[in-house]
């Protein structure tokens, strides 16, 4: 061990486990992001497989690496491992939890499998030991990446998305609070080939382990969990979000904060309206006429993009303001591209990653090794089945006009996807392209957060599933009780942001794809506020989707009234919308149920009891919960 990486090892404040294993091998603490892309593969080399050895069955290849032009194309051999598996997390601690226990779902506890980890780590022939801060430089936590060097490219991916300290800038006493381990082979031996990701909540760090080397559930949601773990230690949230700062023709400056589920639409909040090759805006399709509604609209705002998916909100940032204020919470954007099948549908970004500042890292793409890596070639997962959710990591500096200081949020919107739904086939489709909520209402809508219609993200069922209060739940590792009453919270101390709600994919019989949340974007921010006159809105037939406006114009061009109040639309009518709501209805009853109990703060408690009384708009308006 040379004498510089001697000095660089002795600045980490580590256990004495920890500085066993760093002792135990080479190792190597990235220099810059060059050196990482470099020990990827040699710069002669265009194409690798990674693979290692697995007891029992020899070399097991997980991926391959190909050189393009734009950076590199990683592609899993199974296609299990191009999304996240969302049963990935477990806990071995003994803290609380509402989460499944690794004991509980393995009949064993996790000491034998962390010790035989330890080991499998002090074997390898290098490490790549990366520090980095989890959330951001002004606001985060020092962390550790721990990885073998067939793994790098993982550490790549991990470096991008949380920004990493390099060798000769690693301050003295650096103590990381959390530590992540990557150790690819157990999910063979241990875990029958699935994503696993144990979180164990020691006093003194948070130890993350990564059995599988897709960065979804470790690199980029493991993280997540560590801050979300911290904010529920310290009260305040890191929020599941993208936010945008848009400046009007007029000037004006309006910001929108777009919470939900995984694919309801919090990256597109961020882009620019995709356009027809005329320039027009294909507003909806009747996926049973086949009529189609266009808008023209030349003059729209300009994007300010603040978040893409984490938004810090620490309790020192608030300073009552008596509106919420978030921050960025990485450094890069794990952008999914499955909306991209042809050039030209959204050409900012396209040139963007055809052309990059610096090698990008693409997955799920078909690139080829010396070509140029093409957002629209998505990886195969079969004859004619293209995976759903190709993926590429964009640094933030790479973006034009993002903000990096914290914001106000004038309004949160919550996105659901939903599916087509007629008089013939109802569904739960039956949202309008803006609904305007009274705060007990977005109170519950981000309690049951449904993951919604064909989720391109991750492995899972058709059907309403939860993703779970907030919709980062799956990221979460304590109690469910305590992070229902943190949202309360934001929601009770920032009176003056308001609430909507905001379809995707279908609205009734039309699809409509992600075009709501960008009308309902451009009407917002040039209307200025989401506040009416007394007696202005309408009140809807369900009262959980809240108000509708009355009418929206933008651009002097008026929305039709059945994409507004979904009961108009002849294909739907009432019986279509009413079946709808009793589909919500006995979804929300059953999501909330699981989540009443005594350590609900009061209020949150007396919201619930309205939803399972049936309660009318009128009853939750009344209901003030600041």
């Amino acid at each position: 061990m040379s004498n510089n990486l001697k000095a660089q090892l002795a600045k980490f404040s580590v256990s004495k486990e920890l500085a066993e294993l760093l002792h135990a091998t080479d190792v190597l603490i990235p220099a810059s992001r060059n050196s990482m892309i470099d020990a990827i593969m040699p710069a002669e080399q265009e194409f690798r497989t990674v693979d290692f050895e697995v007891p029992g069955r020899g070399l097991v290849p997980e991926l391959t690496i190909a050189r393009c032009k734009n950076g590199l194309a990683i592609n899993f051999i199974e296609s299990y491992m191009r999304r996240r598996d969302p049963r990935a997390m477990v806990i071995a601690d003994q803290r609380p939890t509402d989460k499944t226990r690794y004991r509980d779902r393995f009949g064993k506890e996790f000491d034998d499998l962390r010790s035989r980890t330890f080991e499998w780590l002090k074997n390898r022939k290098a490490l790549v030991v990366l520090p980095f801060i989890s959330g951001t430089s002004q606001y985060g936590y020092p962390s550790l990446c721990v990885a073998p060097l067939e793994a790098v490219f993982f550490v790549v991916a991990l470096a991008d998305l949380q920004g990493f300290i390099p060798a000769a800038e690693i301050p003295d006493n650096f103590k990381p609070m959390a530590v992540l381990y990557v150790a690819p082979p157990f999910r063979h031996t241990d875990f029958d080939g699935k994503q696993v990701v144990v979180h164990n909540r020691t006093p003194e760090v948070h130890e993350l382990f990564s059995y599988n080397l897709y960065p979804g559930p470790a690199a980029k949601k493991g993280i997540y969990g560590v801050l979300l773990n911290r904010g529920e230690e310290e009260g305040w949230i890191t929020f599941h979000c993208s936010t945008v700062r848009l400046v009007t023709p007029y000037d004006n400056e309006f910001v929108i904060m777009h919470e939900g589920a995984s694919g309801c639409g919090k990256s597109e909040m961020i882009q620019q309206i995709h356009r027809e090759i005329d320039g027009r805006i294909l507003l909806g399709r009747n996926t049973i006429t086949n009529e189609k509604i266009y808008l023209e609209l030349s003059d729209t705002c300009a994007l300010h993009p603040v978040t893409d998916d984490m938004a810090l909100a620490p309790q020192y940032l608030q300073k009552r303001k008596r509106k919420l204020v978030v921050m960025d919470a990485e450094d890069a954007w794990f952008l999914r591209v499955d909306h991209l099948k042809e050039y030209g549908t959204e050409p900012t970004l396209e040139r963007l990653c055809i052309d990059p500042p610096q090698s990008l890292i693409f997955l799920n793409l078909d690139g080829k090794p010396g070509a140029t890596c093409l957002l629209w070639e998505h990886t195969m997962d079969a004859p004619d089945k293209p995976c759903p959710n190709p993926r590429v990591i964009v640094p933030r500096n790479c973006i034009e006009h993002t903000i990096n200081e914290p914001v106000e949020v004038d309004v949160r919107s919550f996105g659901v996807r939903t599916p087509p739904s007629t008089n013939r086939k109802p569904n739960y489709g039956i949202i309008g392209m803006l609904h305007i909520l009274p705060p007990a209402i977005a109170w519950l809508w981000r309690l049951v957060a449904p993951r919604g219609h064909s989720n391109p993200s991750i492995v899972t069922s058709e059907g309403l599933k939860s993703e779970g209060v907030g919709s980062y739940w799956p990221f979460a590792t304590g109690l469910r009780v305590r992070h229902a009453n943190l949202l309360l919270e934001t929601m009770r101390t920032s009176p003056r942001t308001r609430y909507v709600l905001i379809p995707n994919q279908y609205i009734g019989a039309y699809h409509v794809g992600f075009m709501p949340e960008w009308i309902a974007r451009e009407y917002m921010a040039r209307r200025g506020s989401v506040i009416y006159r007394p007696g202005q809105l309408i009140p809807s037939l369900y009262p959980l989707l809240g108000y509708t406006p009355p009418d929206i114009r933008v651009n002097g061009q008026q929305i039709p009234r059945g994409l507004l109040r979904v009961n108009e639309q002849l294909e739907v009518a009432s019986h279509g919308f009413e079946a709808g709501a009793e589909i919500l209805q006995n979804y929300f009853e059953h999501e909330l149920k699981t989540i009443y109990n005594d350590a609900l703060h009061p209020k949150g408690r007396t919201i619930i009891e309205y939803c399972l009384n049936h309660a009318s708009l009128e009853e939750y308006e009344r209901l003030l919960i600041s």
